[in-house]
């Protein structure tokens, strides 16, 4: 027998992945976001189109909606949380609301990760934040945790080691274009003080 909560809870963790505070903060400046600066509806290209005030709201609210995603799952179906993570992850990258053009999902994946297992959050971010301050990189950040998130998982929280393998393999797939870049030297540094116009997340 199929469990309404369990596919109800997955299906609305796809909708809240949808969001996309920058996409609707850039058009009340009249701006498309997928067709500015890096084209990707992520934090750091609000941050190089629209500014430091809407690229803490982008980061904020793409943490939340995977935090809440799976705060919802452990309410009404705990065994759901993990698809749950995935589902807002892949209604972030994919957005059905957007015509399935999102953003790369790290810090969507970051929230529904620390919320299902703090550790393992939080070890996360600590080896994204490692790697941008000692490359200044940020896709490069987010490339070392798609390689390690899955040794991660099979340490910390193996039962996730699938769902988690699926999250990482998907990240690296949508930061091919910068790996590209990374490989020919031509990914964009940044200074913490001022980002650049082209390249970057």
């Amino acid at each position: 027998m199929v469990n309404t909560w369990f596919v109800l809870v997955i299906v609305i963790s796809y909708c809240l992945g949808n969001i996309s505070p920058s996409t609707l903060q850039a058009r009340e400046k009249g701006i498309d976001i997928k067709k500015a600066g890096s084209g990707n509806a992520g934090t750091t290209n609000t941050l190089r189109v629209l500014g430091p005030k809407a690229a803490l709201v982008t980061m904020v609210v793409d943490i939340a909606k995977g935090a809440l995603a799976v705060s919802l799952a452990c309410i009404f179906a705990p065994d759901a949380a993990m698809y749950c993570a995935l589902a807002v992850f892949i209604g972030h990258i994919w957005p059905v609301f957007l015509k399935f053009k999102g953003g790369k999902g790290v810090a969507t994946a970051f929230g529904a990760v620390v919320t299902l297992d703090w550790r393992l959050g939080l070890l996360s971010l600590v080896i994204v934040v490692l790697a941008v301050l000692i490359t200044r990189k940020v896709s490069l950040g987010s490339i070392i945790i798609g390689l390690a998130f899955p040794v991660e998982c099979y340490f910390m929280k193996p039962d996730f080691i699938y769902v988690g393998t699926i999250m990482a393999l998907l990240v690296l797939f949508k930061h091919r274009s910068n790996f590209v870049r990374l490989i020919h030297g031509e990914e964009d540094s940044i200074s913490f003080s001022r980002f650049k116009k082209k390249g970057g997340e």
